[in-house]
C-alpha cells in the first residue's frame, strides 16, 4: 500500500479523535487503540498505545488553545488534581501486573455506565458564590451558548483529589484516558459546570500522556522494533511518519471542535457525554471478551 494513503488515513482519523476529544474532555484512546491494532498499522497493544499517546497530546495542545484563552479550562483546578491523577497512574501500573485485563476493563465499563446514569437522571448543580464572598476555589467563565457569564464554586476538592487518584489509576490499568471518570467527578461530585469540567479533563490529559509517550519514547517503541507487514510493505521503518499523521490530524480536528463546543447548551453536552460513556464501555467490554 502506497505511505501516502496510509499516512493520511492516520489524518484523517486524528482529526476525528481531536474532534471528538475536545467536544468531551477524553483523550480518544478508546478509538485510537482498536482502529490501529483492526487495521494493523500497530503490531501490538503498546505500538498502538504509544501512538495514541501522540494524538492526545496534540488534541490536548490544540483545544487548550482556545478553552484556556477562553477561560473555560480551569487551569489551577486541573494542575491540582492531576497532581493525584499522576500518583493513581503509577499505582495502577502496579497493581495491572497482578490482576487479569480483563477484569480491569469489566470493572472500568461498570463505573463508567454508572457515571452515565448519574449524569443523565441527576440534574446538573453547580454552587454559585454568594457576592461579595469568593475563595480560592471560586471561578468564572463565558457561557457563549446563552451569552451569560457562569461564576461557580468547587465543592468537595479533597473527595475529588482522591477520586482522580482512582480515576488515573483505571487509566493506567485499562489503557483508556481518565477523562471518563475525570469528568463526571468534577460534575457531578464537586459540581463543576459541564463545559467546564471536559475542557478542564481536555487540559489535564495533554499532562498524563505526554509523560507517557515520553516513556514509550525513550524506550524505542517509536523507532525500534518489529513493525506491522502493512508499513513495512509500504516502506516504512518506524512509526514516527505515523504518530506525525496522527498528530496532525488531532491537532486541527481538536482547534474545530474546541470552537464549537463553546457553542453547545450545557445541558445538550451532558447528555452528548452520556451517550458518548455507554459507548466507550461497550467498546471495552467487546475489547475485554477478545472481540476487539
Amino acid at each position: 500500500m502506497d505511505p501516502l494513503i496510509i499516512l493520511l488515513g492516520l489524518v484523517i482519523l486524528g482529526l476525528c479523535s481531536g474532534l471528538f476529544g475536545a467536544l468531551f474532555g477524553l483523550g480518544g484512546g478508546v478509538i485510537f487503540v482498536p482502529i490501529l491494532l483492526l487495521s494493523g498499522v500497530a503490531d501490538s497493544a503498546t505500538q498502538a498505545v504509544a501512538m495514541s499517546l501522540t494524538g492526545i497530546i496534540a488534541g490536548s495542545v490544540g483545544a487548550s488553545t482556545v478553552l484556556v484563552d477562553k477561560g473555560l479550562s480551569n487551569v489551577r483546578l486541573g494542575l491540582m488534581l492531576e497532581i493525584t491523577t499522576c500518583i493513581g497512574a503509577i499505582i495502577g501500573a502496579i497493581v495491572a501486573t497482578y490482576l487479569e485485563s480483563w477484569i480491569l476493563m469489566v470493572l472500568f465499563s461498570v463505573i463508567i455506565i454508572y457515571s452515565g446514569l448519574r449524569m443523565i437522571v441527576n440534574p446538573e448543580r453547580t454552587v454559585e458564590p454568594s457576592d461579595g464572598e469568593e475563595t480560592p476555589m471560586t471561578f468564572e467563565y463565558r457561557d457563549e451558548s446563552v451569552g451569560e457569564e457562569v461564576r461557580y464554586e468547587v465543592q468537595n476538592v479533597k473527595g475529588g483529589l482522591g477520586l482522580c487518584t482512582f480515576a488515573g489509576a483505571m487509566s493506567s490499568m485499562t489503557g483508556v484516558g481518565g477523562g471518563a471518570i475525570k469528568v463526571p467527578v468534577m460534575n457531578i461530585y464537586m459540581h463543576i459546570p459541564m463545559k467546564a469540567a471536559s475542557s478542564t479533563s481536555s487540559y489535564m490529559i495533554g499532562i498524563t500522556a505526554f509523560s507517557g509517550a515520553i516513556t514509550y519514547f525513550t524506550a524505542g517503541v517509536f523507532t525500534q522494533g518489529d513493525l506491522s507487514p502493512l508499513l513495512t510493505g509500504a516502506g516504512l521503518d518506524s512509526l514516527l511518519p505515523c504518530a506525525a499523521g496522527i498528530a496532525v490530524g488531532a491537532f486541527i480536528g481538536s482547534l474545530v471542535g474546541a470552537r464549537y463546543a463553546r457553542r453547545i447548551p450545557s445541558g445538550h453536552l451532558r447528555k452528548y457525554f452520556s451517550v458518548v460513556l455507554f459507548a466507550m464501555a461497550v467498546l471495552v467490554l467487546l475489547q475485554a471478551g477478545g472481540i476487539l
